[in-house]
């Protein structure tokens, strides 16, 4: 076990916990796919038991965060309750149930003097889960991890500190039991700002950095990181309803886009509305009588004197709560310019009864996932068949979209050969 003492120097306590995790990662990496979905069976079932700790534990964190003026949205993030811990646990089981990424053969050749030649997917090694806020991250990216053959050391927000470590203690009490490495997944016992530096730096100890919060963690996991990172950018997710667009449907999926959970990453902040389609008025009123902060372009507030004036911050902003800034834009030419000079690459979606529109939107819109007659709010690796995910992937490079147990892994070549040389 790590000695994870949490008032040691925090580059010592890193290599520590990364010491230990490289030895479990590897015992994981020779356990059968049974043995280690028992492992998260037994984690679930440990989590439903500890549920009266972790909902007092949760309860702790949230009459801080609200005597620290969190905002609604980031307290929404945070709060668990009967409900949302026992789909944390349900979750662990569906990862359970998935099919096993590790061993498998992507493919295969056999070369003329026949040697053959394999493609296998293998664990990454260690992963560091650097994040903010959402308790549940805890669990899910443990889960992923540990299906994938990884270990994983986790390091959470402090304004989650409680809730994350008796998730955390159930996880590996559950490990622990099912004959798993507890040091499979370590929590970081401190919340000194110096031991995510001490990760970032950790190269050679940990292989791959995977951030989940706000623009200015990403930012600073991506300006100091040492380590490999899979970046998960900020969700500035557009609607775009075209002028073939029926208004029962568009108003169905705006609402729930933008008003089902406001606080996620899958959340819709801009709306655009193409200048053709007449009920732009009646669309923008749905939202605003939801309870959402409307701020319009021009051509909004001319149609509705009374919308706020959108600036120019607006269209580049995640609000993360029930605002939205709307624009009007010409046809779908108009909402890709929008989306290109404003989108950060995470979720888009498009309302429209054109076929031809649509599938242009699909193609042409360069973000990991593009929707067409669905609400941005499917943004998630459990609406996916995933089981749940280790966070949006933005950039171009490994994975994109829900990185689940697949994008937890790498490949080695294999080589089956009968004595053949190179001569």
């Amino acid at each position: 076990m790590a000695d994870t003492d949490p008032a040691a120097e925090p580059a010592a306590l890193i290599a520590a916990i990364s010491t230990a995790a490289r030895v479990a990662a590897g015992v994981l990496a020779r356990l059968p796919s049974e043995a280690r979905r028992a492992g998260l069976r037994a984690a679930a079932a440990a989590s439903r038991d500890a549920a009266p700790a972790i909902l007092a534990a949760n309860a702790e964190d949230m009459a801080r965060g609200t005597a620290a003026g969190l905002t609604p949205a980031l307290l929404d993030r945070l709060r668990l309750d009967a409900a949302r811990l026992a789909g944390v646990a349900d979750s662990v089981e569906a990862v359970a149930a998935l099919p096993d990424p590790v061993g498998e053969a992507i493919d295969t050749r056999t070369r003329p003097n026949g040697l053959v030649l394999s493609r296998v997917r293998v664990p990454i090694g260690v992963i560091g889960i650097v994040y903010e806020s959402r308790p549940n991250v805890t669990v899910d990216a443990a889960a992923l991890c540990v299906m994938s053959g990884n270990a994983v050391i986790l390091r959470g927000g402090s304004e989650a500190v409680a809730s994350n470590r008796a998730l955390h203690a159930a996880f590996a009490d559950g490990l622990a039991a099912a004959g798993l490495p507890r040091d499979a997944a370590q929590l970081v016992p401190t919340t000194d700002r110096a031991a995510v530096g001490a990760m970032l730096t950790a190269a050679g100890l940990i292989d791959l950095i995977v951030p989940r919060g706000g623009k200015s963690l990403v930012a600073r996991v991506q300006a100091e990181a040492r380590v490999p990172v899979l970046a998960h950018l900020d969700g500035i997710n557009h609607v775009y309803v075209d002028a073939s667009a029926g208004f029962d449907m568009a108003r169905s999926i705006v609402l729930d886009a933008k008003m089902r959970r406001t606080g996620i990453c899958g959340a819709m902040e801009t709306l655009l509305i193409d200048r053709r389609w007449p009920h732009a008025a009646p669309l923008v009123e749905a939202l605003a009588a939801r309870g959402c902060e409307v701020r319009g372009d021009e051509a909004i507030r001319a149609a509705l004197p009374g919308v706020a004036a959108a600036s120019a911050e607006d269209w580049d902003t995640e609000y993360l709560d029930a605002v939205a800034s709307v624009a009007v834009v010409d046809g779908v030419d108009g909402a890709l310019a929008h989306i290109a000079a404003h989108g950060s690459h995470h979720t888009d979606a498009i309302v429209a009864g054109d076929e031809v529109v649509a599938e242009r939107f699909l193609a042409e819109v360069d973000s990991a996932i593009v929707l067409w007659n669905a609400s941005t709010q499917f943004a998630d690796g459990g609406e996916f068949g995933l089981g749940a995910e280790i966070g949006i992937a933005t950039g171009r490079l490994h994975a994109r979209g829900p990185v689940a147990l697949e994008g937890l892994t790498t490949y080695k070549w294999l080589g089956r050969g009968t004595g053949q040389v190179r001569g």
